[in-house]
């Protein structure tokens, strides 16, 4: 497994021979020009999970991929035909991958927004760690994740959720997501206390460079 973060939500994942790109949003441009790519999948349909104004140039640049994204994304962007919704407790197969959708709702931001759907989606294939990127909710644990992507910090957290959440996942490695309204002191902030906080240690990958999560 190779994990490459490709700023703010964005990851690119390798495993099994596969290429999956999770969460191509308009808070950072690393996925710009991403190509060979097996599979996009989308978490939720806000513009910092899904760029409005790029993902179709990230479609059109790999015509091979297969797209999944939380149903909500279908009635809110123009998307061409073949793109396909993956739901709560849905999965799906890529060759020797297998991706899990699991929870369903974004985490509250305000009591008077109302709350839109969103999946986390774990990884997993055979000889390979389970990772899992729970995009914006922390309300879902699932069991057996190897490896985390954290978010660093959201409107709809504070960081005494984040603990609580790690620590319910109770994976071994992580790194950080979700950082696009952080500053380089906050992301340090953060990082320290999930690191000493949780079970978790939460590795930097702000440099954009492929990581190999030990076996």
């Amino acid at each position: 497994m190779q994990i490459t973060h490709l700023g703010h939500a964005a990851v690119l994942l390798e495993v099994a021979d596969r290429r999956i790109l999770f969460d191509p949003g308009n808070f950072s441009d690393g996925w710009h020009g991403t190509t060979d790519l097996d599979a996009i999948v989308v978490t939720h349909l806000h513009p910092d999970h899904i760029d409005p104004d790029h993902i179709g140039g990230l479609l059109a640049d790999n015509p091979g991929a297969q797209v999944w994204v939380e149903p909500g994304v279908l009635s809110q962007y123009d998307l061409p035909p073949g793109v396909q919704g993956i739901a709560e407790d849905e999965s799906v197969e890529l060759g020797g991958v297998r991706i899990e959708a699991v929870g369903g709702l974004h985490a509250v931001i305000h009591r008077d927004i109302p709350r839109i759907g969103n999946v986390g989606l774990v990884v997993s294939a055979e000889g390979e760690p389970t990772f899992f990127h729970p995009g914006d909710s922390l309300d879902t644990a699932p069991a057996g994740v190897d490896v985390i992507a954290i978010p660093m910090m959201g409107p709809w957290a504070a960081m005494k959720e984040h603990i609580d959440f790690l620590r319910e996942v109770g994976a071994p490695q992580g790194f950080g997501i979700h950082d696009g309204l952080l500053s380089d002191r906050g992301w340090k902030l953060s990082h320290g206390r999930y690191n000493e906080m949780t079970p978790t240690t939460v590795h930097d990958l702000r440099d954009r460079m492929p990581w190999t999560p030990a076996g």
